[in-house]
This record gives structure tokens, C-alpha cells and sequence, in this order.
């Protein structure tokens, strides 16, 4: 074990989120994890009582199919934004109820959710430490205990290993449908300032494909995309009707966009044509700002038009 903490202090500088100012003991699944959370425990919905959850996109699909709402009508009513880099990569917390910190979703009886709560609330007390090594290609799942004064669960005798806990919160699953999208977030960090700050349309992409399901799917179907990328019709069918799949389509299209990854393939000329059109723009932005300062730096030796020293160049013909 004590090899595996040393490892974390390689590891940690590639974990997805931000960092916390103390360090962590890093567990195994095989760590024994004395708790039991359940109605008659003293603290009966206190964690509920003042959230910082951040959602992922399976988290997204899960509830907004819940409560039968579209992507956007849920992100709308029941989710902040916040940035999870320096470089503005888009996040999504859950948002609390108006004017305090506890859960929308919290009653008397619990969680009103229970069956699809986020992936955060399946891990509480362990802390699910997403990592991956420079010289690796795909993260690892390590873990960490979370223990707060207000919390009396860890007084229970139930005790059984991080996996089984795991595997009975449901988190197991959760973790599988959202590996991809982690994969992301790590690539993204271990990048670091060597590709700059990505421009805004790349955030937008990032958070529509990730987040913004259903819009996703309008974009996917549109006459703009299908002529940029060739998406055989049985796959397009399967992505229309589930969202699941839909979602880790969204994986492959930000390793194209973002990482240029070639995950996808395009229509024949579809790169030099776009190369062409950035090509232009460059050029237009270039002949606007020519004109604009040449006639900058006529004026700035005029007076203002009926001032002693009007040149009568701004007088019309």
C-alpha cells in the first residue's frame, strides 16, 4: 500500500478535477469499508442538506429521462455551470434548492430519485479518484474515504470491501457509462499549455455533446453534419432512438474535434473545404483590419469636423 500512495504523487497532477489542498490516502477496491447508511442513522439526510455535486453525462441522461424532461429543460432548472480547468472546460453541478444548500431532490423519506441518483451520491463516503500515468493510455479507478464529523454511518457495523460497495450503490455501472467521458477530461488536463486555450466554440462543442443531449441529437441529424461525416444509416437510427449510445457517439465526436483523432470519418474534401473557408475568413479579418486602421490613422490628425484644424476629409462629396 505504501508504494501505491507514493505513485499517487505522479499520479495526482493528471486527476480531472481540481485538486483538494489535502492530499489523500489512496485505497484499493480490496480496502475494507466500515459503513451503512439507512433511515434510523442519527444524521438522516444531512448530506443532502448542503451539496457540491458535480454531474456527469450519464448522471444527465439518467435524471432528465426521470423526470421526463429534455436535456435543456433539465440543465435549465436543475444544474450551475462552473469551469473544471484553467482553460474554461465546462462543468455541471447540481443545483440546490432557491436561496439554501440543500438537494431539490431531497423528502423526509430520502432521496425522491433514489433509482437514478448521480454517481457522487452512489459513492458517498468513498471518493472516486479517476488517475492516469503519463506512460498510459487508459485511467485507473483509485479511491479515497471521505469522513465528516456530521456523519454517523461509519459507526455502523456493516463492513465489506470499496468493490462490493460499489457494486451494491450501483456505482459499478455508472463508472462503465461514463469512462469515455472521463478519458476526455484527462486527456484534456494532461494536454496542459502546450495546445493554448482552446477557442470558444470547442467549450460550446464539449458541453453540447456532453451535457445538452437532445440538442446533440438535433445537431447529429442536421443536413450540416451529415454532409461533413459519413455515419451509416443503421448507426444513425441507433443514435437517434437511444440515448446511450447517442452519448458515447458524443465521446467520438470530441476525440475528433478536440484531439483530431480521426475516430470518425469524413466526406471527400470535406477537410481542404474547410481549410478553404478559414483560409478566407483569415483573409477578410485581415482587409478589415487594414482598411480599419489606415483610416484610423487618417483621423487622428484631423480635427473633429467645424474644430480649428478640419481638414473637411470627413465633409461629404
Amino acid at each position: 500500500m505504501q508504494d501505491y500512495n507514493d505513485r499517487f504523487k505522479n499520479l495526482a497532477e493528471e486527476a480531472p478535477f481540481e485538486q483538494s489542498p489535502v492530499m489523500p490516502t489512496m485505497l484499493e477496491g480490496s480496502t475494507e469499508l466500515k459503513f451503512r447508511c439507512h433511515r434510523n442513522v442519527k444524521c438522516w439526510n444531512a448530506c443532502c442538506s448542503n451539496i457540491d455535486i458535480t454531474l456527469t453525462p450519464y448522471d444527465i441522461l439518467r435524471l432528465k429521462n426521470r423526470l421526463g424532461l429534455s436535456s435543456g429543460e433539465f440543465l435549465q432548472k436543475y444544474t450551475v455551470p462552473y469551469e473544471i480547468d484553467k482553460d474554461g472546460t465546462p462543468g455541471v453541478k447540481l443545483r440546490a434548492v432557491e436561496g439554501g444548500t440543500a438537494c431539490q431532490f431531497m423528502v423526509p423519506e430520502g432521496c425522491s430519485v433514489y433509482e437514478d441518483r448521480p454517481t457522487a451520491c452512489r459513492y458517498y463516503p468513498v471518493a472516486l479518484l479517476s488517475v492516469r500515468r503519463s506512460d498510459e493510455f487508459t485511467d485507473r479507478l483509485s479511491f479515497a474515504m471521505v469522513k465528516e464529523d456530521t456523519c454517523f454511518g461509519h459507526q455502523e457495523p456493516d463492513t465489506q470491501t470499496i468493490d462490493e460497495y460499489r457494486a451494491g450503490q450501483g456505482a459499478t455501472e455508472y463508472d462503465e457509462k461514463g469512462r469515455g467521458w472521463r478519458q476526455l477530461i484527462l486527456k484534456k488536463k494532461s494536454a496542459g499549455p502546450a495546445i493554448g486555450k482552446p477557442p470558444a466554440i470547442s467549450n460550446q462543442l464539449f458541453f453540447m455533446a456532453s451535457y445538452d443531449l437532445d440538442r446533440f441529437r438535433a445537431f447529429v441529424i442536421s443536413d450540416s453534419f451529415n454532409q461533413t461525416y459519413k455515419i451509416p444509416v443503421e448507426e444513425m437510427a441507433e443514435l437517434v432512438a437511444d440515448d446511450e449510445k447517442l452519448l458515447h457517439f458524443g465521446d467520438r465526436f470530441l476525440r475528433h474535434v478536440l484531439f483530431n483523432e480521426k475516430s470518425l470519418e469524413e466526406h471527400e474534401g470535406v477537410y481542404e473545404a474547410r481549410r478553404e473557408r478559414l483560409k478566407a475568413k483569415a483573409e477578410q479579418i485581415k482587409a478589415e483590419f487594414e482598411a480599419n486602421r489606415d483610416k484610423l490613422e487618417d483621423e487622428k490628425y484631423c480635427a473633429p469636423p467645424g474644430q480649428p484644424g478640419d481638414c473637411g476629409c470627413g465633409d461629404k462629396e
